[in-house]
C-alpha cells in the first residue's frame, strides 16, 4: 500500500475514529508507507473508515509479530500480557533473529490479541457477559464486524501468519509458501470483498490469486530487508535450482544467478495477477477502480524489478507512478 493512501483527517488519528486515540496513531500512521493504498480518497467515507479498521488490526497484528510496536510493554499491559524480559535478543554477528524470551513474548502478544479479538466477537454478538475489547485499535472492529456480518476466521488466519513467523524463516517449497500466503495475505482481500458485499466464490479465488502474488512481489522487493531480519522467502527447492546460496543474497548487488532465480519469481507472481484481474471486470463502481488499482500496484511492481535487471539487492525496485496510474486505467477500462 502506498502514499496515495488519504485516509479521512478528521481526528487525531487522521482516520475518522477519535475513539482510537494516541495509543492507535502511530500504528494507523504507517499507512502512509504501505506499498499499496489503504483507504483511497475516491471511496466513500464509511468504506475508508472499514478498511483503515480492518488496516489497524493488520498492523497491529503484524508489529506485534516482527517487534515493532512503540510500545510493546504498554500493549502488553492492555492485553494483560506479562512484561518483556529486559534483553530479548541473541548476540550474534548475522541478520537480527530474536532470543527466546523475545520470541516468547511475541507469541504472548499474539495471542493477547486473539484472547482480544474473542473478545470483539462476543460483544458484536451481544453475547453475555461480554467484555469490550481492550486494545483501541480493535475496538472498532466490534461496529464493523456487526454492520457486515463478519466471521473470525480472516482475523484469526492473519494471527496465525505472524505465529509461523515467529517459528519458521525459510520455506522448502513453492506450495509451501503459497500456504503461508492463504494466512498472511488472502485474508485481507477477503475481507474487502465482504466489507463491499460482494463475495462469491468465484471472487473468493480470483482475490486470493491477487493478494497471494501481491505478498510474493513485495517478498521480491524485500528480499534484502527479509534477509536482515533473518528470514527468507525464496523457496529453498529454487534456491537450489538456480544455484544460489545464503551468501549470494547477503551480496551488496545481485549477481547473474540470483537474477535469473528473481526473473522465475517474477514470472510466477505475473502468472497469478493474470489468473486473479478477471476480479476486478466482475464489480462496477469505486470497488472496481480500487480492485483495479490493487492489481495495477502489482504489474508495476514487477515492472520496477525487470527494469532494475532483475537486482533486489542493491536498492528497493518502487514502481513508477504514472506506468501504474497507466496500468490502473487500463485494467479498470477492460476489467482485467
Amino acid at each position: 500500500m502506498s502514499a496515495s493512501a488519504q485516509p479521512n483527517s478528521d481526528s487525531p488519528t487522521g482516520d475518522g475514529h477519535p475513539a482510537r486515540g494516541a495509543a492507535g496513531a502511530a500504528t494507523l500512521a504507517k499507512a502512509s508507507a504501505e506499498n499499496f493504498p489503504v483507504a483511497p480518497f475516491f471511496l466513500p467515507a464509511a468504506w475508508r473508515d472499514d478498511l483503515m479498521t480492518v488496516y489497524g488490526f493488520a498492523r497491529l497484528v503484524d508489529d506485534a509479530g516482527d517487534g515493532d510496536l512503540a510500545d510493546p510493554a504498554g500493549t502488553a499491559a492492555l492485553l494483560g500480557v506479562p512484561a518483556p524480559a529486559p534483553a530479548t535478543a541473541t548476540a550474534d554477528a548475522g541478520p537480527h533473529r530474536p532470543g527466546p524470551e523475545e520470541t516468547a513474548f511475541r507469541l504472548a502478544l499474539l495471542d493477547g490479541l486473539e484472547s482480544d479479538l474473542d473478545r470483539v466477537f462476543e460483544t458484536a454478538l451481544a453475547r453475555s457477559p461480554a467484555e469490550e475489547p481492550r486494545h483501541p485499535l480493535m475496538r472498532p472492529l466490534v461496529p464493523l464486524v456487526d454492520r457486515h456480518g463478519l466471521t473470525p476466521e480472516p482475523f484469526r488466519r492473519l494471527i496465525q501468519a505472524n505465529r509461523v513467523d515467529q517459528t519458521t524463516d525459510r520455506y522448502a517449497t513453492y506450495d509451501d509458501l503459497r500456504d503461508y500466503c492463504t494466512l498472511s495475505a488472502d485474508p485481507v482481500g477477503r475481507l474487502v470483498l465482504a466489507i463491499a458485499g460482494v463475495s462469491t466464490p468465484e471472487r473468493i479465488a480470483m482475490s486470493d490469486a491477487v493478494c497471494t502474488a501481491l505478498q510474493i512481489v513485495e517478498h521480491l522487493q524485500d528480499v534484502a530487508e527479509d534477509l536482515a531480519r533473518g528470514r527468507i522467502y525464496l523457496p529453498a527447492e529454487d534456491l537450489a535450482r538456480f544455484g544460489v546460496t545464503e551468501r549470494d543474497l547477503a551480496a551488496p548487488s545481485a549477481g547473474p544467478a540470483v537474477r535469473r532465480l528473481i526473473a522465475f519469481q517474477v514470472d510466477r507472481a505475473r502468472t497469478l495477477l493474470d489468473r486473479g484481474a478477471p476480479l476486478v471486470g466482475t464489480v462496477r463502481g469505486r470497488l472496481r477502480l480500487l480492485l483495479a488499482g490493487f492489481t495495477a500496484g502489482g504489474y508495476a511492481a514487477l515492472a520496477a524489478v525487470e527494469d532494475a535487471g532483475y537486482d533486489v539487492l542493491a536498492q528497493q525496485a518502487k514502481p513508477d507512478k504514472r506506468r501504474l496510474a497507466a496500468k490502473a486505467a487500463a485494467i479498470f477500462a477492460k476489467g482485467r
